[in-house]
């Protein structure tokens, strides 16, 4: 039973959920949505150690800095690879909170949803308690990504039917077989949206003797990307250096290259959903074939990609609306369901 200073702490709070992505972070506010979509990228001085630039501003200055300025992603595959540059984007955007939504800016520190992806390792979830704590967190709960997206979706997952999700990230995919509020089967792995990026980099790099950037390589999936033949392909100009002259050089690609560049992390994807649905009892697998496949995640936005799944897996398989935002929209709701909460959090250490 709460005592008095818990149920005063919940009137003043700004209790937050946050989708900590290797490409892009969510974070959503209680009871307001979601208020922050950013790319999770820093803008760091490599002289003084100064963050210079966080999400969208950070991303703009990709390649366009000094030497001594280096625009970095502190998460790789979903794992926090620089805890201090973590901590700091964290910090970044509770206080972005606190600038725009300054009436919730009271005495209390916020309690935090964090979405992780799931197999995360203890020393990974510490990293990822630590970092909200010394951002200002008053308590951090964190959340298998999977199911904070089966949750955003609104899937029965305490019903004792079988939901698959599938959600595809910037650094990992997330499959998982959900059933009575726990993950029954799980397979993630560290193939999803940077590995098309880099695919579509060495594609260009191998069949034009053209260098692109990562951050050009992405812009080329989001405006072209497809698992399938489109009624229409489309072309797009692409510039970079020359890697036989060193000059400037501008190509044209098409739709069709683009889609031969990522269809390689795309049968990884397709391979590890099989080996999810082969670990999957008998008795789920007949609810699957009714309800179907749910995608999430950025990477179920490349155009077809719900169509070749269907032909390739022979189970229906469905894109949820704004994929982007299940796991940010499933951690707000657990801010609100505390009992559901707590019976889905990933264990750790409690810190208050």
């Amino acid at each position: 039973m709460k005592n008095y200073f818990d149920r005063f702490l919940e009137k003043i709070t700004y209790d937050i959920g946050i989708d900590l992505g290797t490409a892009n972070t969510l974070v959503a506010l209680k009871n307001f949505g979601i208020v922050i979509h950013e790319p999770s990228v820093v803008a760091v001085n490599k002289n003084t150690n100064e963050v210079l630039a966080v999400g969208l501003e950070a991303r703009h200055m990709i390649g366009r800095t000094p030497s001594y300025i280096t625009s970095v992603s502190p998460l790789r595959d979903g794992i926090i690879t620089d805890f201090d540059i973590t901590e700091a984007m964290v910090r970044y955007f509770l206080n972005k909170v606190h600038r725009d939504f300054p009436k919730f800016f009271n005495i209390s520190r916020p309690r935090l949803v964090i979405g992780v992806p799931s197999k995360i390792t203890e020393v990974e979830v510490k990293a990822v308690v630590d970092a909200g704590i010394s951002a200002g967190a008053r308590k951090v709960y964190i959340i298998e990504e999977p199911m904070a997206a089966a949750i955003g979706t609104k899937l029965p997952i305490e019903n004792a039917t079988g939901n698959m999700i599938v959600d595809i990230g910037g650094g990992t995919t997330d499959i998982a077989v959900i059933s009575l509020g726990g993950i029954i089967v799980d397979n993630t792995i560290k193939i999803a949206g940077n590995e098309m990026d880099e695919a579509i980099v060495n594609y260009i790099r191998n069949k034009y003797n053209l260098l692109i950037g990562v951050k050009m390589a992405e812009d080329i999936k989001i405006e072209l990307g497809s698992a399938i033949p489109q009624k229409k392909e489309e072309t797009i100009e692409v510039k970079g250096r020359d890697l036989v002259t060193g000059l400037p050089k501008v190509i044209k690609f098409t739709s069709v290259e683009v889609r031969e560049a990522i269809m390689g992390e795309i049968e990884k994807i397709t391979e590890a959903i099989k080996e999810a649905i082969e670990k999957t009892p008998p008795e789920i697998i007949s609810d699957l074939l009714e309800k179907g496949i749910i995608l999430t995640g950025g990477g179920s936005l490349i155009r077809g990609l719900d169509k070749f799944l269907e032909k390739r897996l022979k189970l229906p398989v469905l894109t949820v609306e704004d994929p982007m935002a299940s796991v940010a929209k499933g951690t707000e709701i657990l801010l609100d369901e505390i009992d559901l909460l707590e019976k889905v959090k990933v264990e750790h250490n409690d810190i208050i």
